[in-house]
C-alpha cells in the first residue's frame, strides 16, 4: 500500500469520527466522543504517523508535528459542545461546534499536504 493511503485513511478517519459527533449534537446519535488519544487518528498519531511521516521527508515530518495541538484542541472542543448539550446550554454547544468545525478543517487541510507530500 503506498504511503498515501495512510494518510487519506486517517482523514476518512477523522471526518467519520465528526459524523458522529455531528449526529449526536442533532439528536441523531449517542456517540460521546473520546480523548485525543483514543480516536483512530489519534492512535496513529501516537504509533505509526511520526515514522510515516519522518519517511516522506524532514518537511513532511514538521507538517506532521503541526497536527498535533490542533487534535488535541479539536477533542476538547467537541467534548465542550458534548457538554454543553448535555445540560441544554444550545448557545455554547452551537459556539464549541463552529471552533470543532474550524479545527476540523485545520487537521483535514494538514493530512491534505501529507498526502500531497507522499506523492
Amino acid at each position: 500500500m503506498s504511503e498515501s493511503a495512510f494518510f487519506l485513511r486517517r482523514m476518512n478517519d477523522h471526518i467519520q469520527y465528526l459524523g458522529k459527533l455531528k449526529a449526536t449534537l442533532e439528536d441523531k446519535g449517542d456517540f460521546q466522543g473520546s480523548d485525543h488519544h483514543s480516536c483512530k487518528l489519534g492512535q496513529w498519531l501516537d504509533s505509526d504517523g511520526p515514522a510515516q511521516s519522518s519517511a516522506i521527508s524532514g518537511e513532511a515530518r514538521r507538517i506532521f508535528d503541526s497536527i498535533l495541538e490542533p487534535h488535541e484542541q479539536f477533542h476538547q472542543a467537541s467534548q465542550h459542545a458534548l457538554d454543553c448539550k448535555k445540560i441544554g446550554d444550545k448557545s455554547g454547544m452551537e459556539e464549541a461546534m463552529t471552533e470543532m468545525f474550524k479545527l476540523s478543517a485545520r487537521l483535514v487541510d494538514i493530512l491534505m499536504k501529507l498526502d500531497t507530500m507522499s506523492h
